[in-house]
């Protein structure tokens, strides 16, 4: 499972080549563009160039042929996707000032994706202080029939395509409506509206049962919530204090995203911001690799907006102190709990990110719950599976469909 040789570039790579089986991506177009990337020479800046030219060729018509909507409408998904992967990387680019366009290129494909669906996706905005969530509001068909529903939640970096590979196929297959949105540090919120992540995603998801328990295609006792990623820590929060959800799903558990930063930059932070931002500014970053650079701007980005417009202009921010305490607040071991409603947590194999916390946050939980961790046997090690979010998915609906009948 070697595409490229450094981990984060060949994760990313995982994850693409893994979408193939929902359709957001073709496995000849991922293995093809990750030939041209060695050939080039793996860089931010030949993952970001091929991957966007990618993107901007599915965009326009195939050649020799005049395609049908489904045609248009899965070329835009796969689209979606390596803009996706290109944004991912566009911070250590020759072009870093570019990430709203990649942005606002992959979101305008999966517009197009969504507005060629059968039935096409209820869009919304949600009220949700000054900033509206957007929402894309899937069913299997538009009738009022009252369904259960499950609300999608990403994590730091995803992005909507990513929320099809891992549930709303899946949903839909199985007659179940699916919500995806943008929340705070995600999306439109980070990248366009410039809103970080907060610690209360109680306040995120309340908006969203609301809306949703006024529809009435939606049976409000049947309210799934799941979190991928560093959601598998914000999900549980929300849920935490959130009762009208009738189950929840962890993949993986997570209880305290900080302890996903490697422990030489944990050590960074200490009591004081001015001392803490000496040594980040006058230690720290002069000593840093150009792709370690690259690294902690793309990671402190949603938790930071000057550190995200200063990546943008190819600068190193220069406050650390702040986005490491607000990282440090997601922490949820006290509220975990708190959770009362049946509680499924993904562990996997390899787990590079959150290594013993999906364990640690089942053995905290005091309502009903379940464990399951994904293995190598079964090609689905490594933080959320990123090579079988099919069998991820079975895993998650069997189990859902099992706790809400």
């Amino acid at each position: 499972m070697t595409l490229f040789k450094d981990p984060a570039f060949n994760f990313n790579g995982l994850l693409a080549l893994g979408g193939s089986g929902a359709g957001s991506a073709e496995v000849g177009e991922v293995l093809t563009a990750v030939n041209a990337i060695n050939k080039a020479g793996l860089s931010s800046q030949t993952y970001v160039e091929t991957f966007r030219k990618l993107g901007d060729r599915l965009m326009e018509p195939p050649e020799g042929s005049k395609p049908d909507d489904q045609t248009t409408r899965f070329r835009a998904l796969r689209a979606a996707q390596y803009y996706g992967q290109a944004l991912f990387f566009v911070l250590g680019s020759d072009d870093p000032g570019s990430e709203e366009d990649v942005y606002k290129a992959g979101r305008g494909a999966w517009d197009k994706f969504c507005d060629l669906c059968d039935p096409a996706p209820v869009k919304a905005n949600v009220p949700y202080g000054k900033t509206p969530l957007p929402v894309w509001f899937f069913r299997p068909d538009p009738s009022n029939t009252r369904r259960p529903t499950v609300i999608l939640t990403n994590g730091s970096d995803g992005q909507n395509v990513d929320m099809w590979t891992y549930g709303v196929a899946a949903a839909l297959d199985r007659g179940w409506n699916a919500l995806v949105y943008d929340g705070p540090g995600q999306g439109q919120l980070l990248f366009v509206d410039q809103m970080v992540f907060t610690p209360t995603w109680e306040k995120v998801v309340g908006p969203l049962v609301d809306w949703l328990s006024k529809r009435s295609d939606v049976d409000a006792s049947k309210i799934g919530l799941t979190g991928l990623s560093m959601a598998g820590d914000l999900a549980p929060r929300a849920a935490a204090f959130e009762d009208r959800i009738a189950a929840l799903v962890a993949m993986p558990g997570c209880v305290d995203p900080w302890l996903g930063f490697p422990a030489e930059i944990r050590q960074i932070l200490t009591p004081s911001k001015e001392e803490t931002n000496e040594i980040w500014n006058k230690e720290v970053v002069p000593q840093l690799p150009p792709d370690a650079a690259a690294t902690m701007k793309k990671r402190i980005e949603p938790f930071s907006i000057p550190a995200m417009l200063a990546a943008r202009e190819g600068k190193m921010f220069t406050d650390f102190y702040t986005p490491a305490r607000l990282i440090q607040s997601l922490k949820i071991t006290d509220v975990v709990p708190r959770i009362k409603m049946p509680t499924l947590v993904l562990d996997y194999e390899d787990e590079q990110f959150y290594p013993g916390q999906p364990q640690q946050m089942f053995d905290a939980l005091t309502a009903p719950k379940d464990y399951v961790k994904l293995t190598a046997a079964q090609g689905a090690q490594l933080h959320c599976s990123p090579m079988a979010p099919q069998l991820h998915c079975e895993v998650v609906f069997d189990w859902l469909q099992g706790t809400l009948g």
